[in-house]
């Protein structure tokens, strides 16, 4: 039998690594380790600012935009692609619950709009008064209505408002249009809080908007000839149009936030919304997305409607919008995080406005734009 002496194994096998050598894989895992480290830290503290920024964004939203805004944008829309238009509305009637509003017109409130039958709703296009503001005025009504023929069960919420008791200001938040510093701080001014009627969301995030933004007498992203436009003038009212064939630049205009093209002109949907011919509203697909989507409006007589609901395509977006009588309006936002309207209730048994949806069912904090938000967003106070 063969043995070995301890002194012969000491001399065969190897003893431990001396003090001043690494094994060769050690050393490579620890450059490549730092190479990573390197690499990610860059991402890292871009994704931190992301997650940090002013504004009452939830994670999931803060995640989804700092994907958008470092080329991840094909993936985004894909994802959205996928999981809004899989989930179709029913076909069925309108909920029971619908039968339950039954709304008390105010003195002088305009004819009802048209329902869609043949299920009609209680209360479907009949208008309602607003909250009362601050002057014991009611410068808002509001009723609901249902654009789709073939889910009679989809509402849209319309909010009407009189120009001559209201003045509007589009306000800048704390990354859109452009990350800089603005003077109301990405929120309502303290000072116009007592006299705020409602306030609610702009439209696309710029680098989407194919369009530009001017407020505060800056130009924070040149217009476009062509775009849809939200426009302000220096007496505070608000009027919708085709940049460059309704309207351009000029001393009366107070502040000007574009959002892609038109969906109704004329009076009409205007042509080719179901196809979103040349990606003109978003990108291809966005137009059958059933989700929350928002828009606005003018009528003739200077009226301004907003309008927005849950599981709208494009298209019954724009029909909703040209029920109520607009001549001609542009879309907003979309999605349930960027799709609100909130109406501000005074009175002796409240401090301050008391802030309102639209619809219940709309997300987010109802105080989102008296707190320093993200996004820009359009501010209406009693005149």
């Amino acid at each position: 039998m063969l043995t070995i002496t301890n002194r012969e194994r000491s001399a065969t096998l190897p003893g431990p690594p001396s003090r001043g050598s690494r094994p060769r894989g050690a050393t490579w895992r620890r450059v490549l380790g730092a190479g990573l480290a390197l690499v990610l830290l860059p991402v890292l503290v871009s994704y931190g600012r992301a997650l940090g920024y002013p504004g009452q964004a939830s994670f999931s939203v803060r995640t989804v935009e700092w994907i958008r805004d470092n080329g991840g944008g094909g993936l985004v829309d894909a994802a959205e692609n996928w999981w809004y238009t899989r989930d179709a509305p029913p076909t069925s009637a309108p909920e029971p619950e619908l039968a339950s509003r039954v709304p008390v017109p105010p003195p002088g409130a305009p004819a009802p709009l048209a329902a869609i039958g043949p299920h009609l709703a209680a209360g479907e296009g009949a208008w309602t008064a607003g909250p009362t503001t601050a002057h014991g005025r009611t410068p808002m009504l509001v009723t609901y209505v249902r654009p789709d023929p073939v889910h009679p069960g989809v509402l849209a919420g319309v909010a009407r408002f009189d120009q001559n008791q209201v003045r509007a200001r589009i306000i800048a938040g704390t990354r859109e249009p452009d990350q800089q510093s603005w003077p109301e701080g990405g929120q309502v001014p303290p000072e116009q809080r007592g006299a705020l009627v409602a306030t609610f969301n702009s439209g696309f995030k710029m680098a989407d908007a194919q369009g530009g933004f001017y407020a505060d007498a800056r130009m924070a992203r040149p217009l476009r000839d062509g775009a849809a436009s939200l426009v302000v003038d220096a007496t505070g009212r608000i009027s919708v149009d085709r940049w460059g064939r309704d309207r351009r630049f000029g001393p009366d205009i107070a502040a000007v936030r574009q959002n892609l093209v038109l969906i109704v002109d004329n009076g009409a949907p205007v042509p080719g919304l179901e196809f979103n011919r040349d990606n003109r509203w978003g990108s291809a697909k966005n137009q059958l997305q059933y989700t929350w989507r928002s828009a606005v409006g003018v009528d003739p007589e200077g009226n301004f409607f907003y309008v927005a609901g849950d599981k709208l395509t494009l298209a019954t977006l724009a029909k909703a919008l040209a029920d109520t009588g607009a001549t001609r309006g542009m879309e907003l936002d979309i999605h349930p995080a960027e799709v609100h309207l909130f109406a501000y209730r005074y009175g002796p048994d409240v401090a301050g406005p008391v802030p309102t949806a639209l619809l219940a069912d709309m997300r987010g904090p109802t105080d989102r734009y008296l707190q320093p938000d993200q996004r820009d967003f359009v501010a209406l106070t009693a005149r």
